[in-house]
């Protein structure tokens, strides 16, 4: 997984392994899947990406 030290600077450091998310144009958010099983794990409501995971093209 990816280091999120020093607290407080609002940055990852490195980026987060074995996940991928993916645009859902009908629901209008971004989806969070595990890449090695691809089941869906998250969504997210406001719209934004993920910080720190790849995208699916």
């Amino acid at each position: 997984m990816a280091k999120n030290a020093p607290v407080g600077d609002n940055a990852r450091k490195g980026a987060v392994k074995k996940r991928s998310q993916v645009y859902n144009p009908k629901t209008d958010k971004w989806i969070k899947r595990d890449s090695e099983t691809g089941k869906f794990m998250d969504s997210k409501s406001d719209g934004t990406p993920f910080k720190g995971v790849r995208k699916e093209k």
